[in-house]
């Protein structure tokens, strides 16, 4: 689902390559971790848990962390694109880490109603625990030097969003061909229709 153009609360996106990446996706163009509604919408579109787990005991504490942890997973990937690093990128180093400690929520296999096996948690997921998933890719890809190489920064206008490029020849100049492109080869086109009339 591309989100740029997008205009209800609830359009998030899914496709920055890493779930973390994905978490940071969650402020442009504004922010969407608004409500529990929307932040349980992320949840489970990312992917954290699946579809029909209940996330009714979420509280506002989840949109704090959510949040907290989104700053801190951005200063460290923002910092890694840069060779100039603040000194709150080790706190938000040691925050990450520290969140990662926990384990995300623990899948099992059941038998759904057609009695194929199916994906459910063992529990009711934990906040800590769905950060955690989260913080733990933080570190996978800024500790793999391939995943880290193939970061970029999108190249549309006033677009931060930061994306792996998997594409053939890690020529993708853009969050989504959809949107910032999209967007990009509008204004060229505008450009040139402008100069054919001067």
């Amino acid at each position: 689902m591309a989100l740029g153009t997008a205009t209800a609360p609830y359009e998030l996106r899914f496709d920055a390559g890493r779930i973390c990446l994905d978490l940071l996706a969650t402020t442009h163009p504004e922010e969407r971790f608004d409500s529990l509604d929307v932040l349980s919408a992320w949840i489970v579109g990312a992917g954290l848990v699946p579809a029909d787990t209940s996330l009714a005991h979420a509280d506002a504490s989840w949109l704090v962390g959510f949040r907290e942890l989104r700053g801190q997973v951005g200063q460290l990937v923002h910092g890694g694109l840069t060779a100039v690093l603040r000194p709150s990128y080790d706190i938000a180093l040691a925050h990450v880490n520290e969140t990662a400690q926990v384990a995300p929520p623990a899948p099992r296999a059941v038998r759904g109603a057609d009695g194929a096996l199916v994906r459910e948690l063992d529990g009711p997921p934990q906040c800590a625990a769905l950060l955690g998933a989260i913080a733990r890719d933080a570190v996978e890809l800024l500790t793999d030097p391939v995943a880290r190489a193939s970061l970029r920064q999108c190249e549309g206008d006033n677009c931060p969003i930061v994306y792996v490029d998997s594409s053939r020849g890690r020529r993708r100049r853009w969050c989504s061909s959809e949107v910032c492109g999209n967007r990009e080869r509008v204004a060229r086109h505008r450009r040139r229709a402008a100069l054919a009339r001067a």
